[in-house]
């Protein structure tokens, strides 16, 4: 009877405490088996690190990453110095037989374009089944790029992309403290258009000798800008004013394709352009004028026809006006040398060059303030200069007292024209003038 007594009372208890005994048990059953699969989990991750550290698996994987390489590639290539088209096609493993497909059709279909060193050109490579192109983009110019491509056919075609540029209007302007170059670049003005800006005063301004501390300049210029906002070429001088010892030389831009006038003017119509420029380069020190003087290497008196200009060695020298070479070699004591005539008054000669410039020779045309050569010390000289001469009428003649007659100056609707782009720049110089301020 105590017995039964006692296994009800057992009974009761455990029914009592039933859900804290299987709260417990599943606890313990809990803690086992994740303590088994910890154990289990370090185990495999051990085995695992060993067959990754294995030298001979390491090995074969990568053997097998480097022989993968992506289907479609696009390489952004420099050119070296001297390189070919062909030659560029063989470094990047063209295959031989599309090499010759694309050297073969760009002879076929007369492809002119040139490549040069520091030239970037893109291919679009499928390597797929060998290296073989899609597409080679090579630039013409800032503006244009040359296209070579295979259509939906898989036959090669090529055409000239025009990129999409938009033109930026800029005005700046500065006190000249030091130099125009110096007040310029302190600006952040492109040289090209430092350069295009010293062209266009040429006429009538020695920089060297024409500027003093605290003149000033003004300028609105075009720069070309691409679909980044990045500027890749400038375009015209729209206005320019430089302003000497409180005096302005305004200039506006004005063209007309019908008349093929495309030209600076005065405010009176006046083209700013004569037969001759006063200097033929920019930044030159003026070293030994025309007239008597001691010839620095023969050591005697002689005349001395012609203008020296005292320059670095590799300053631009441009053709003083339009014209033909008559020569574009050896003078003598006058070292390499050229020789234009301009009209049937005017000649002119430059001397001493360190060399021609590209495509100068005897029998081509040359614009006023084109590059024909650089400064040098060939021949009979001391230093690198440029000696210049005039020549009027078979006469050599002193080019810096030389009264030469301007250009043309616009009339009839020419004129009326150039009035209204004249109203239109200053409302544009305004404009910009004022968003600066």
């Amino acid at each position: 009877m105590i017995k039964i007594i006692l296994k009800s009372q057992i009974y009761q208890k455990f029914q009592e405490f039933r859900s804290f005994v299987l709260l417990l048990l599943l606890l313990t059953l809990t803690v086992i088996t994740i303590s088994s699969y910890d154990r289990f989990k370090s185990e495999q991750l051990n085995n695992l690190e060993n067959i990754i550290q294995n030298l001979y698996l390491q090995k074969t994987l990568e053997s097998i990453s480097n022989s993968l390489n992506p289907r479609f590639e696009k390489i952004n290539y420099i050119i070296k110095s001297g390189q070919s088209f062909e030659a560029i096609l063989n470094e990047v493993n063209i295959d031989k037989q599309e090499r010759k497909k694309i050297i073969d059709f760009i002879i076929k279909n007369k492809i002119k374009f040139n490549i040069y060193e520091n030239q970037k050109i893109i291919l679009d490579i499928d390597n797929l089944e060998g290296k073989k192109i899609r597409k080679i983009t090579i630039p013409i110019n800032k503006k244009k790029d040359l296209i070579l491509s295979y259509n939906q056919n898989n036959s090669l075609e090529f055409k000239e992309i025009t990129k999409e540029l938009r033109i930026a209007n800029i005005y700046k302007e500065n006190f000249i403290s030091n130099s125009l170059y110096k007040a310029a670049i302190d600006k952040k003005i492109d040289p090209n258009i430092i350069v295009q800006f010293a062209q266009i005063y040429g006429f009538q301004v020695d920089f060297q000798r024409d500027i003093r501390k605290n003149d000033s300049f003004q300028i609105v210029y075009e720069e070309y800008k691409n679909e980044d906002n990045k500027t890749v070429d400038y375009g015209n001088i729209l206005y320019a004013n430089l302003i000497l010892q409180g005096k302005a030389l305004e200039l506006f831009y004005f063209n007309s394709e019908k008349d093929k006038i495309n030209d600076h003017f005065e405010p009176n119509g006046q083209s700013i352009k004569k037969t001759l420029m006063k200097t033929p380069i920019n930044g030159a020190r003026l070293s030994s004028s025309y007239g008597m003087r001691k010839h620095p290497i023969l050591g005697y008196n002689k005349m001395h026809q012609g203008t020296d200009f005292a320059a670095p060695m590799g300053t631009p020298i441009m053709a003083s006006g339009s014209g033909l070479i008559l020569k574009a070699g050896w003078c003598g004591g006058g070292g390499n040398c050229v020789k234009i005539k301009h009209n049937s008054t005017y000649s002119t000669v430059y001397a001493h060059m360190s060399k021609f410039a590209r495509g100068i020779k005897k029998g081509i045309r040359v614009s006023q303030g084109q590059i024909i050569g650089y400064v040098g010390s060939t021949g009979m000289s001391t230093g690198p200069h440029l000696h210049y001469e005039v020549i009027k009428n078979g006469k050599k003649v002193n080019s810096q007292t030389l009264k030469l007659p301007s250009g043309k100056k616009l009339k009839g609707k020419n004129r009326e024209n150039f009035e209204l782009a004249k109203i239109k720049i200053n409302v544009l110089k305004s404009e910009l003038i004022n968003a600066s301020n």
